[in-house]
Formats: structure tokens, C-alpha cells, sequence
């Protein structure tokens, strides 16, 4: 299974913002959204704080694919919908240790946050 270069990883821990364009579930139209991007080291992970009611999430789940702009990079992603709730919660804390205490993850036996329930690893194109 292909990875991420290590150079693309190490800027997703330093860049607060990266562009994600998906495509268009009906529209066929380029949409680019800005949005936070984690990391554990080895996988990226970015989120939609509204959790799937918008539509990027939507698109890149029904396209299967986008475009991740990144440290002057554009890289094309494919999405796993992480649905496991330990692992969208370890993601959350991922996000907090990035972006700080507007992060609020759930607890163990809590239902997910919007935002967990609209977490994706991102996977080489």
C-alpha cells in the first residue's frame, strides 16, 4: 500500500491551514474548502467540524477523490471515513494537541462530536 512522503507528512504537522478541492457530487464543479489537517506520524487526518451536513465531506466521499494543496504541493487523496469512535476520538485529540481547547472531544461512552463523526484518513491517489 503506497504511503506518504515523509516531507508530506512533517508539513502536515506544521501547517495550520491546507485546501482541499473535491469535486461536485452533482455539479461536477471543482470546490476548494480550507480546513485544519492532522497528523500521528504516519496517517493524515482532516475533519468537517459540521460534521457531514456540508458538502465537501459529501462530495469526497461519493467522488472517492480530491486534490490536497499543501506546503506548494497538490496531492491527490482518496478518503476512509473513520467510523471506528476510538479511533475518531484519538483524532480529536490529535486536532486539539494542534489547535488547542476549541477542539472538544468526546468521552468513552459519549455519542461522537459532528466533527468525529466527519473524520477522514487521507490515502495516496
Amino acid at each position: 500500500m503506497a504511503s506518504f512522503t515523509q516531507d508530506l507528512i512533517d508539513a502536515a504537522a506544521s501547517e495550520k491551514e491546507v485546501t482541499l478541492t473535491t469535486t461536485g457530487r452533482k455539479s461536477g464543479k471543482a470546490y476548494p474548502v480550507t480546513i485544519w489537517i492532522s497528523t500521528d506520524g504516519k496517517h493524515l487526518y482532516i475533519r468537517s467540524g459540521e460534521g457531514m451536513k456540508r458538502d465537501w465531506p459529501q462530495n469526497f466521499l461519493a467522488r472517492g477523490e480530491a486534490t490536497l494543496r499543501i506546503a506548494d504541493k497538490s496531492v491527490k487523496v482518496r478518503p476512509r471515513h473513520v467510523t471506528d469512535p476510538d479511533e475518531a476520538r484519538t483524532t480529536s485529540q490529535l486536532a486539539r494537541k494542534k489547535y488547542g481547547t476549541y477542539v472538544k472531544p468526546s468521552k468513552a461512552g459519549e455519542p461522537l462530536t459532528k466533527g468525529e463523526q466527519a473524520v477522514f484518513e487521507l490515502l495516496p491517489a
